[in-house]
């Protein structure tokens, strides 16, 4: 499967815009469990700060009835919870949030038949191929993934995470981590585990008759809280393995699209810091401040990324900047220790603790819903404080 990666995901403003404006609320709740359903394929412009959800609910509401609007709404709640705990619990997100299911020993290493889309299981095989192929997954998807890895062969949810991440144009820690582990039962109370039949309903043209999911619900709750993992189906040794795209803590140096790393630039005024997940117009209205690109090599080279993501991130970051960094952001601000920077707000980690310094005036992201100052443990705790009836009405009074 080739896929042209600026077809499918221009990085520009204009197609984000334009995905917002088609949004159909009542078709994506009907249709969103569908492969082939209206889902907005809107999150890689989410995540690198295109646009906010704040800007999508302002583009939902003059359009659409508030009835329409809930399932949608409900989405845009989680990725805002997933930032709330992102918020308190830094790099523990990294790490099983509670114990997971008893008894279970998980290997720390993906088997080369998943990477490689040759497990036998259609589902397994086309989510990944599609991975690769595009650097994105519906929803659904993700989920089917994330459980036969995890609950059938028994795999650390977070090597799996990690992998996913990196080839995800939309891979965000809160969210891709977040949801593995709500997957895995270290951050929910029961395993997620999915059959043959439900991939049959919701994405026909991946059926998987006669695998090791082809099996009663019972059946896989009891294989995913038992020792043994299930092995490869018998002809995933005819499989021909496919292209694994590597995954680098930095651009590569031979495309054209990409910028190398240089040393600090020395600033004479003041200038933002446009990092990968601001890559919106705001910056724009001070037109005379410096913009500088930054890329922290020490947070990509712990969560590497794939070249075409490097080249979707860096093609926008290009755009809008006069220069971009590569490199460590703590030496670009100790070579410019009187200099008056700004930047957005983040929780990417190495990021938050060098964009921390005094010396770097930060602008809040811009939220969908306030943001509790305690910890919500789970999702309807966190939608119960940010007043679920109340949010409803404000987008559609």
């Amino acid at each position: 499967m080739v896929v042209d990666l600026f077809s499918a995901f221009p990085p520009q403003i204009e197609d984000a815009r334009h995905r917002a404006r088609v949004i159909k609320p009542k078709a994506y709740a009907s249709t969103r469990n569908f492969l082939d359903g209206a889902v907005t394929r809107i999150s890689p412009y989410i995540t690198h700060g295109f646009l906010s959800l704040a800007d999508l609910a302002v583009e939902i509401e003059m359009n659409y009835p508030a009835d329409e609007c809930e399932k949608l709404i409900m989405e845009f709640g989680w990725r805002e919870f997933f930032q709330h705990v992102w918020r308190h619990q830094g790099e523990r997100i990294l790490r099983d949030l509670k114990p997971g299911l008893t008894g279970v020993k998980y290997a720390s290493d993906l088997p080369p038949d998943i990477v490689e889309a040759r497990t036998g299981i259609p589902v397994i095989d086309q989510a990944v191929r599609t991975l690769y192929a595009t650097g994105y997954l519906h929803n659904h998807a993700r989920m089917w993934l994330a459980s036969y890895v995890v609950h059938l062969r028994k795999v650390h949810w977070r090597a799996a995470a990690d992998w996913m991440y990196g080839h995800l144009l939309d891979g965000d820690p809160a969210s891709n981590h977040l949801s593995w582990q709500w997957v895995a039962a270290t951050f929910s109370s029961k395993p997620y585990v999915f059959n043959a039949e439900n991939v049959a309903r919701y994405a026909p043209a991946w059926a998987s008759p006669k695998t090791a999911i082809d099996i009663s619900y019972e059946e896989l709750d009891d294989l995913a809280r038992g020792p043994q993992a299930v092995k490869p189906e018998w002809r995933c040794e005819l499989l021909p393995p496919c292209g694994v795209p590597p995954l680098l803590a930095q651009p590569a140096s031979d495309n054209a699209s990409v910028t190398t790393p240089k040393a600090s630039p020395v600033l004479e005024f003041g200038a933002w810091l446009i990092h990968p997940w601001d890559l919106g117009e705001h910056h724009m209205v001070n037109t005379t401040m410096k913009k500088i690109g930054i890329i922290h090599q020490p947070f990509h080279a712990q969560l590497p990324w794939s070249q075409q993501r490097w080249d979707f991130v860096l093609t926008r970051m290009r755009a809008i900047t006069d220069e971009i960094f590569v490199g460590d952001l703590n030496q670009l601000l100790q070579a410019n220790p009187s200099i008056q920077l700004h930047a957005t707000e983040t929780y990417h980690f190495g990021y938050r603790e060098a964009l921390s310094s005094a010396q770097v005036t930060l602008a809040p992201v811009r939220r969908f819903t306030k943001d509790p100052e305690k910890l919500c443990a789970s999702f309807s705790r966190f939608w119960a404080a940010v007043g679920r009836e109340k949010l409803q009405k404000k987008w559609h009074k």
